[in-house]
């Protein structure tokens, strides 16, 4: 499952070996934190996903998991289900425009980023484990 590390220059997406085959990427996604513009919490990450799958992975309703061409550039995702999730816009990123990842932490994440100073690196939403497990907060 996908877990968000959070440092204070930077966010990485570190995807598990099958979300990065079936994702198509040999690697995690890392941001470096000025690159984030926007950080939305929404129940239904779908009706944020946009272009076409090039390449990914996708199961109506079930899984999307890769790369969406869209008509100005590029979107990652890891949507599992209808389950809670955040969308980030990014700004000046080499290779994506966005990232939808279902996540039960997405609360967490927010609160995070608004925070100023240094953070040392933590596992921020952990691996979701658990299918339908609702967040702490």
């Amino acid at each position: 499952m996908v877990t968000l590390l959070l440092d204070s220059e930077r966010l990485e997406v570190v995807l598990s070996p099958v979300e990065r085959a079936v994702g198509f990427r040999r690697g995690n996604i890392q941001v470096l934190r000025e690159q984030i513009a926007k950080v939305m919490l929404t129940d239904d990450a779908w009706i944020w996903l946009r272009g076409v799958p090039s390449p990914a992975t996708t199961v109506p309703s079930v899984m999307a998991i890769g790369t969406w061409k869209t008509g100005s550039g590029r979107d990652f995702a890891v949507i599992r289900g209808r389950r809670p999730s955040v969308v980030i816009d990014l700004e000046g990123h080499e290779h994506y425009e966005r990232l939808l990842v279902t996540t039960r932490h997405g609360l967490e994440l927010v609160r995070a980023l608004r925070l100023d100073g240094d953070q040392d690196k933590g596992d921020l939403t952990g691996p979701d484990t658990e299918p339908g497990a609702e967040s702490d907060g």
